[in-house]
Formats: structure tokens, C-alpha cells, sequence
């Protein structure tokens, strides 16, 4: 059986230090996909924009900043609210997207309340795949 764990949030997308634009987003977590998380950018538009990228880099990136290449996360303050920013790199250009820290934690901690870090493994059953093959 999968799950999904989803919530729908407004992030910003940064212009300049004094410029930021709303865009309605939604995080993605499905069980069947376990290491990772997947964010839609422009949800009820004709063109979405989907990004995945390893839950751990997120789950890291509220606390440090890690990530290097295509996705890079890290926390900061603005005008006093805990944000984490988010700095995606594709060929088709670059955004700097700003989420609310509180909500994207307690989103998270929902994605790791269903699979526990260090369970992933277990949930894709390459385990029971490998065991079949090797028994043939």
C-alpha cells in the first residue's frame, strides 16, 4: 500500500533583495518513491513546473545549508520569520524560491513519521527482488 503526503503552501520567488513574487506550490511525498520529494510550482496553471530531489537535502537544509550543482537549501531569517531558500539550476534558468520554515518542517516530519530515515530501503522491496532472482 502507498501514501502520499502532500501540502499546498505559498512560497516566493525571489527577484532582488526587495522583490519577491507568491507562487503557489505543493510538496509531494510518496512512499513508493521513498528518498524522494517532489515540489509542483504553479499548481493550477496550464504549465506546472515539477522539481525531485532528495528528501534528505531538504531535511538537512532546515537546520544547514547543504546541497551543491541543481538544488541547494538553506535556512535563514526574514523580516524575523524562519525561512528556508531554496536555489534550483536547470538549462532553462535559475530561481531562488523562499518557503515558511515552520510549515515545510511539519511537513516533513510527516513524510518521516510514515518512512523513518534509514527505512527507505526496506520500502522499494529490493531486498525481496534480489532474493527471488538469486533463489532462480
Amino acid at each position: 500500500m502507498h501514501t502520499v503526503v502532500e501540502r499546498e503552501l505559498e512560497l516566493k520567488l525571489v527577484l532582488s533583495p526587495e522583490r519577491r513574487i507568491p507562487v503557489p506550490a505543493r510538496l509531494g511525498y510518496l512512499t513508493d518513491d521513498p528518498y524522494a520529494v517532489h515540489v509542483t510550482f504553479h499548481v493550477d496553471t496550464e504549465h506546472p513546473v515539477y522539481w525531485t530531489f532528495a528528501r534528505d537535502l531538504l531535511v538537512e537544509g532546515v537546520f544547514r545549508p547543504c546541497g551543491q550543482g541543481d538544488v541547494r537549501v538553506w535556512p535563514t531569517k526574514t523580516e524575523g520569520r524562519g525561512v528556508v531558500l531554496m536555489a534550483l539550476s536547470s538549462p532553462d534558468g535559475d530561481a531562488l524560491l523562499e518557503a515558511p520554515a515552520a510549515a515545510v518542517s511539519a511537513w516533513l516530519e510527516r513524510t518521516l513519521r510514515v518512512v523513518p530515515p534509514g527505512t527507505e530501503g526496506e520500502r522499494l522491496g529490493l531486498d525481496d527482488e534480489l532474493a527471488q532472482l538469486l533463489a532462480q
